[in-house]
């Protein structure tokens, strides 16, 4: 007789369709696997703007679903709570006393063999499941998608030596002191942690975390994009010597990693190259982005329904970050696209990638520059590069090679 599947509750902070950026990415692509292997109900918040989860593949893909609106805070609530609350931000940002009377229904009145919570912001709510389900207690599984506490210390690195951004800095500095106590607090209450890569792994065991950690990277559906190579359109506006950089774009790394090109890298670039253009592609863009929208070959498109025809027809991907955790799914996308990649040790961070072979490494404005330029410039050298990325992607980096490893650590099989 086959063996019962397991019945899991997954918590995510935002629904997972549609698939848009990084985390309802990593989230759509572990369930819609996950749901072959075991029955999932799905807790998730939504945006305004995000259409019913039940009116989504979600309702085919889960056994049941329920949802409530994002919350909302008020600027004045989060200047309280930073000064006064030993609760990092994070922790405090999807509080909504109507999610928490569902989980504590469900605690009370469900019964569940796992309890799959999806980044540290919906931790809380985990906690609120345990403390309820009195009768039975579901193996607690946390899939890290940062080491939070690495992410701000790093914000706060970036901005304190710029006196316009203390006040950046000061808000950092204090968030990394309280996730590293909330973050080692979790992780003791998991039976299994997820990290998304080697060295978030050693992160969290950098603040004595001795729950087991497997590493289940982000990945990609290289026939996603292998599709469109073949079948998308022949042109978009944009021009022969463009870059393009995407992600949600009022993320503090995204917003940081765009000024610092802006500011340091552009002007060598469109010296050498006058006709270069520069597409920031993604839901959201901060005001400090729009002030930038008059600078020459800059364009800042705002949301889009697929990122695939502005990868497929820009000759460089950039990936100018400095501030950040985890690993980032922008880069698997644009190399499975077959694009030609710049980036910072930062942006490549937790992909065992070969510098010169799968894409271009630079940490300092010159050589980010000469980089880019080298490939505007070079064909040939171009195709060698977004070749060699995309195989790379395809045989360790693609969802179906991927989820075996998360489906063991979920069910501890």
């Amino acid at each position: 007789m086959a063996e019962a599947r397991p019945h899991i509750l997954m918590i995510t902070p935002q629904s997972p369709f549609p698939p848009h950026q990084g985390t309802s990415i990593r989230n759509y692509n572990l369930l819609a696997r996950l749901a072959h292997h075991a029955h999932v109900d799905l807790v998730t918040f939504v945006e305004p703007s995000q259409p019913d989860p039940e009116k989504t593949p979600l309702a085919d893909l889960c056994h049941r679903v329920w949802s409530r609106p994002l919350p909302q805070r008020s600027t004045g609530e989060r200047v309280r709570a930073l000064f006064f609350s030993l609760a990092p931000d994070l922790a405090r940002r999807l509080y909504s006393p109507d999610m928490a009377a569902l989980i504590a229904d469900l605690a009370r009145h469900h019964r569940y063999d796992v309890l799959l919570v999806e980044g540290l912001e919906v931790a809380p709510y985990a906690a609120l499941f345990l403390e309820h389900a009195r009768d039975h207690r579901p193996r607690l599984v946390y899939d890290a998608h940062n080491a939070e506490y690495v992410l701000q210390k790093r914000a706060f690195l970036a901005d304190v030596g710029s006196p316009l951004r203390w006040h950046a800095a000061l808000y950092s500095l204090l968030q990394w002191w309280k996730l590293r106590r909330y973050e080692a607090w979790f992780c003791a209450q998991a039976d299994h942690v997820v990290a998304v890569s080697p060295a978030d792994r050693d992160a969290l065991r950098q603040l004595d975390v001795e729950t087991p950690i497997t590493i289940v990277p982000n990945a990609v559906d290289v026939k996603y994009y292998d599709e469109y190579k073949a079948n998308g359109p022949e042109h978009i506006a944009m021009g022969p010597s463009s870059l393009v950089f995407t992600g949600k774009m009022d993320f503090r790394p995204n917003v940081d990693a765009v000024l610092w090109f802006l500011d340091r890298v552009w002007p060598r670039v469109r010296q050498a190259v006058p006709q270069a253009q520069f597409f920031v592609v993604g839901r959201s863009p901060h005001p400090r982005l729009f002030a930038r929208e008059d600078t020459p070959g800059v364009f800042i498109t705002g949301e889009v329904p697929d990122v695939r025809p502005y990868l497929h027809h820009a000759q460089v991907y950039v990936a100018p970050l400095r501030v950040g955790g985890g690993t980032r799914l922008k880069l698997l996308e644009a190399m499975a696209m077959r694009r030609a990649v710049v980036s910072t040790t930062v942006g490549a961070e937790g992909y065992p990638v070969q510098a010169g072979k799968h894409l271009l490494l630079a940490d300092d404005p010159d050589a980010f520059a000469r980089a880019v330029i080298a490939l505007l410039e070079d064909e040939r050298l171009r195709a060698t590069i977004g070749s060699a990325a995309h195989d790379f992607v395809a045989a360790h980096y693609d969802w179906d090679v991927i989820f075996p490893h998360f489906l063991r650590a979920v069910t501890a099989e």
